[in-house]
C-alpha cells in the first residue's frame, strides 16, 4: 500500500518540485498551501509523514508542530521541518516539539528529502 505524505509548503514551486520526486517514488501525495489548512489536512487525512516548511502563511509551522504532537489521532505522526529557517535555536525548537528530522531546503536535493523519508520508513 502506498505510503500517503502531506506536504504544507506555501511556496508553489518548490512544493511542487518535492512532490513531483515523492509521487514518481510511489508515494500518495496531498500539498496544502499553508498552517491552518495544512494542520486540518493532517487530521482528516491521517497521512503517514508530513514535510512541513515554517514560514506559512497564517500559523506558522511551529504552530501546526505544537497542534500536531497535541492530537491524539495524530501526534505519532512522523514529521520532517523542511524550511529556509536554519539557526541553530530554530532547529533545536523543531525538534524539541516534536520533529523527527528538520531540513535546510538550500541544503538539500528533493533526491535527498526522498533519501530522509525512506529512512523514516525503515527502507533505506
Amino acid at each position: 500500500m502506498k505510503k500517503n505524505i502531506l506536504i504544507i509548503e506555501d511556496d508553489e514551486f518548490f512544493g511542487s518540485l518535492i512532490s513531483k520526486k515523492l509521487s514518481d517514488d510511489g508515494f500518495e501525495i496531498s500539498l496544502s498551501p499553508d498552517g491552518e489548512r495544512g494542520f486540518d489536512s493532517a487530521v482528516k487525512e491521517k497521512p503517514d509523514l508530513i514535510l512541513l516548511d515554517l514560514l506559512l502563511p497564517g500559523i506558522d509551522g511551529f504552530e501546526v508542530l505544537k497542534k500536531i504532537k497535541e492530537n491524539d489521532d495524530i501526534k505519532s505522526t512522523p514529521v520532517i521541518i523542511l524550511s529556509n529557517l536554519g539557526q541553530p535555536e530554530e532547529i533545536d525548537k523543531g525538534l524539541s516539539l516534536g520533529a523527527t528530522d528538520f531540513l535546510i531546503k538550500a541544503q538539500i536535493t528533493p533526491e535527498e528529502v526522498a533519501d530522509k523519508i525512506e529512512k523514516v520508513f525503515g527502507k533505506k
